[in-house]
């Protein structure tokens, strides 16, 4: 049996994580959280699929040769999963993610990573209006306070936002990927 669906995790980046000053939102609670999706992924049979953001400055934490750039070590890929570069915070703009999708039939996308209101919404929007059945991971994708909002007033607005239209919004718990 072939699944139709794939995890997608969006830049979840060393970079992100580099300032002790500024740390992601509960960011050792989102990476337990993403190890154990992909783990069940994994032993579902279910694709993994990372998306490693490049910023276009040498200055920039997640410029592709800085340390920053890559994807953080307690979610790495293993061998022969795909890893899809961008530079936008759309992931299917420019790059081959559609391609990978459809060489694997998948037809749902669980999504989880970083940053809630850039990349994570403008996936989840991008990907519904590509026609794929869309899980937001709740409590797996986070971001940085700002000057107006915090964080978990973000993460909350968009979980309501992305769940009111365009994903169904599950926690970690609550994700069964079926095995294949």
């Amino acid at each position: 049996m072939k699944t139709d669906t794939a995890l997608l995790v969006i830049d979840v980046q060393v970079g992100m994580f580099s300032d002790p000053a500024y740390p992601p939102y509960q960011g050792e609670a989102l990476l337990a959280n993403l190890s154990i999706l992909i783990e069940k992924a994994r032993s579902a049979g279910v694709p993994v699929i990372f998306i490693q953001h490049s910023d276009s400055s040498p200055e920039e934490p997640l410029w592709h040769e800085n340390e920053g750039w890559q994807i953080h070590p307690a979610i790495a890929p293993r061998p022969g999963e795909a890893v899809v570069h961008k530079k936008t915070p759309d992931s299917f703009y420019e790059t081959t993610l559609q391609l990978e999708l459809e060489g694997l039939g998948i037809k749902h996308l669980v999504i989880a990573g970083m940053q809630t209101e850039f990349c994570v919404d403008t996936t989840t929007r991008q990907a519904f209006s590509r026609g794929y059945k869309i899980t937001l991971v709740k409590d797996a994708h986070s971001t940085f306070d700002t000057f107006y909002l915090t964080a978990a007033q973000i993460i909350n607005h968009h979980n309501n936002v992305l769940g009111g239209w365009f994903a169904t919004v599950k926690e970690t718990g609550e994700i069964a990927f079926s095995a294949a």
